[in-house]
């Protein structure tokens, strides 16, 4: 089991570090300055199409797709892991290097799904990052971390499909450039629990769908938004329709187990920059005549964010080469695990790095506040930890008894 990257990858974490340090970190003020001097918290600022510029120009675009297509080389889930954790050091790098959630999720599942209609009308401008996306399955009537439970009714009518229901909590709803919707709804209440809802593709722009109201994050407005939409009466052509009907919840699992892997790395470098930042700050601080480093107790916070964050990353670095090895449906109790471990673990060194910073760790002249609530979102986006438990406690009890010999099932970080 080895970890290293690709001798592709290798370059491209190269000339990212490089660009990361030159341009991306540099540029985070002046991106806070433009968006307040807009005076519109979903503004666009102009230095990203400076840096999306630049990006392009050093080849690091797209760089999440895990396989193959007429659009990309793509690179393993190991392989983007390290990137992603480079990426994640800074809110604006993911969107910068066109590896922005969710429209990544979304491409992935166009990449797959889509026909090639639909992925000449809605893929080709998101790689080109044209347009942006967002992914409407969150509904607030109903505990949407069971899929199942989402009521909103996508209703064929002839040769269109009439859909009308309520969802939340919709990222990216607010982008100015946001174009497209991938809503998931019932298409047949009577048919088999997982093969009664499907998803399809609607324009933001169409008749019937409105936008009520952002959702703040802790007070946060983030830039992208997280919209609250309803949908009343709109009506699609059926061929808007992403795969099969009846495919929706596949389509959905399909989405997310890749995506979540990017989720851990990015939160992994958000907290490598916040250990690093609180290094820094004790450094350079004095309490009760010694400098905050030779506090005992600041020491101990140094030391366990140090083996917090390795030991995520080397969970998270394994989940990826399952992935890649074994296939997504094997490394399922792995993903589901680094989504509980990770998060918490970045919600702890932030916590930590903002405790060291006193008063000022709270206040926008530090990331740390925001890159806090990033962390604990985290713990309910993509499934509630109470959810991803559930089914690592669940793939646990499914094992043979007695000790007996688990084969495949043997996790795979115990393999020779």
């Amino acid at each position: 089991m080895i970890f290293a990257v690709s001798a592709v990858a290798e370059q491209l974490r190269d000339q990212l570090l490089s660009f990361m340090e030159k341009e991306v970190l540099p540029a985070e003020p002046v991106y806070r300055n433009q968006l307040r001097a807009a005076g519109d918290p979903h503004a666009y600022p102009p230095v990203l199409d400076e840096l999306k510029a630049e990006a392009r120009a050093r080849g690091l675009w797209n760089l999440f797709l895990p396989h193959k297509t007429d659009w990309t080389d793509g690179l393993s889930n190991l392989d983007y892991a390290h990137l992603a954790e480079i990426m994640g050091r800074s809110p604006i790098a993911s969107e910068v290097c066109n590896c922005n959630a969710p429209d990544t999720g979304n491409m992935e599942i166009l990449t797959m799904f889509g026909t090639r209609r639909q992925q000449e009308d809605w893929l080709v401008p998101l790689l080109d990052g044209r347009i942006r996306s967002a992914f409407a399955m969150t509904e607030p009537a109903v505990a949407s971390s069971d899929a199942t439970n989402i009521e909103c009714s996508i209703r064929r009518d002839g040769d269109e499909y009439v859909i009308n229901g309520r969802k939340w909590w919709i990222t990216n709803a607010l982008h100015p450039h946001c174009r497209i919707l991938i809503v998931m709804g019932k298409t047949d209440p009577s048919a088999e629990t997982h093969r009664q809802q499907s998803m399809v593709l609607v324009p933001t722009d169409t008749p019937g769908v409105t936008i009520l109201r952002n959702l703040e994050v802790f007070g946060f407005a983030e830039r992208e938004g997280h919209g609250e939409i309803t949908f009343e009466d709109v009506r699609v052509p059926v061929g808007n329709l992403l795969g099969e009907e009846g495919g929706g919840f596949a389509i959905a699992q399909a989405r997310l187990g890749p995506g979540r892997v990017h989720h851990c790395m990015r939160a992994i470098g958000m907290a490598e920059r916040a250990l690093e930042l609180m290094v820094d700050r004790v450094r350079g601080r004095v309490a009760f005549g010694r400098p905050l480093a030779e506090q005992g107790v600041i020491q101990q916070w140094i030391a366990d964010a140090r083996i917090a964050i390795d030991q995520a990353r080397l969970y998270t670095l394994h989940t990826a080469w399952l992935m890649d090895t074994d296939g997504n449906k094997a490394a399922r109790g792995a993903v589901a695990g680094i989504k509980v471990a990770v998060p918490a673990m970045a919600q702890e060194v932030i916590d930590r790095a903002i405790q060291a910073h006193g008063a000022a760790g709270l206040s926008q002249d530090f990331p740390l506040a925001e890159m806090y609530a990033q962390a604990r979102i985290l713990r309910i986006a993509d499934g509630p930890d109470e959810v991803h438990r559930r089914s690592i406690a669940r793939l646990e009890l499914g094992r043979p008894a007695n000790g007996a010999v688990r084969g495949k099932s043997v996790p795979a970080i115990s393999r020779s």
